[in-house]
């Protein structure tokens, strides 16, 4: 296939055309408008066409858009943290951005893939969310997000599209912007700093490694039927305070290094994802989180030569401001 996959050189959109470009084989065009998560890093060593342009960049989406069979959206703002301070980032990307992919790909009759998150969902106490339980969003993140599944949906209903809704878990793996919390946790504890943990730490997530995610996507390319959402959930739950433990366990640090900070605003309890329909399209998770995690320190551990650019950059002022505490 031929793809169009905007926001392509983040970090989930990175591992996805990865898995594309050397397992299947496709001819990617990537448009990204590298902001500080997106880089052109993320995409080395892949022979890509890269267009530097936002999704609300109108003229340039059509334009990627020639010659292509389909388009899948990861562009998006993503870190609740940055959207309680600054929202409105997330309302251009999410609402106008995800209009304008959605315009041009309805003038180009493209199969069209918008990959969205849990927290749509807003939290669970307990059993997992499905693809009929109702959108629930806490943060302007994931209320920006759930517009733009909405949206998403209105063209299949409207317009007749080709339109498919992907909702993944807490994903993590290589090419994560440390921001979020595993790279952040590995990062810091490689350093000897300090390892801040929201409220109690009692915050349960369902994660998903990033490989994974990608080809659950591709399974919802291929096979998914138009106008519908599918759940892509990761294989374990855990605790946030467990996941810390466990990057201090791989590290070779013990847990002093832990510090409770004050929860952030709206903070939900839990997120948990019912994949059964997915699964139905012949998708089955492949790596638990022991494995991934392990997997995942060892990268952040070779690879400074990725994160030492942006852990020495703007990313140092960011992390002061969110945290009140300077790098080691």
């Amino acid at each position: 296939m031929k793809l169009l996959v905007c926001g392509g050189a983040g970090f989930i959109g990175s591992n996805f055309v990865r898995q594309r470009v050397t397992e299947f084989g496709d001819d990617v065009v990537v448009l990204d408008k590298l902001t500080y998560a997106g880089r052109k890093e993320n995409l080395e060593d892949l022979d890509v066409e890269l267009v530097h342009a936002g999704i609300e960049d109108a003229d340039a989406a059509r334009s990627a858009m020639h010659g292509v069979d389909a388009v899948v959206n990861f562009a998006a703002e993503t870190h609740v943290d940055r959207s309680i301070a600054e929202p409105d980032a997330f309302v251009t990307t999410h609402a106008l951005g995800t209009w304008v992919l959605l315009e041009a790909a309805r003038d180009a009759g493209l199969r069209y893939v918008q990959i969205s998150t849990d927290e749509v969902y807003g939290s669970i106490d307990e059993g997992s969310f499905t693809e009929s339980s109702p959108l629930d969003p806490s943060s302007p993140y994931s209320a920006t997000k759930a517009g733009a599944d909405l949206l998403v949906g209105s063209y299949f209903h409207t317009y007749g599209m080709e339109t498919l809704i992907c909702r993944g878990s807490n994903n993590y793996g290589p090419y994560q912007y440390p921001e979020k919390l595993i790279p952040l946790m590995v990062l810091n504890a490689l350093h000897g700093d300090s390892l801040p943990v929201y409220g109690d730490g009692m915050n349960v997530r369902n994660w998903l490694f990033v490989e994974d995610f990608a080809r659950g996507i591709g399974h919802v390319l291929a096979h998914g039927v138009p106008g519908e959402a599918y759940n892509v959930g990761g294989p374990d739950e855990l605790p946030n305070i467990d996941v810390v433990k466990g990057i201090l366990e791989h590290t070779g640090n013990d847990e002093s290094l832990i510090e409770y900070v004050t929860d952030r605003p709206g903070h939900d309890r839990r997120y948990s994802l019912g994949s059964e329909k997915v699964r139905a399209l012949g998708w089955e998770a492949q790596v638990h989180f022991d494995e991934g995690l392990k997997r995942t320190v060892a990268w952040y551990q070779e690879r400074r030569d990725w994160w030492e650019p942006i852990r020495s950059g703007d990313y140092r002022a960011y992390y002061e401001r969110q945290y009140g505490k300077t790098l080691g």
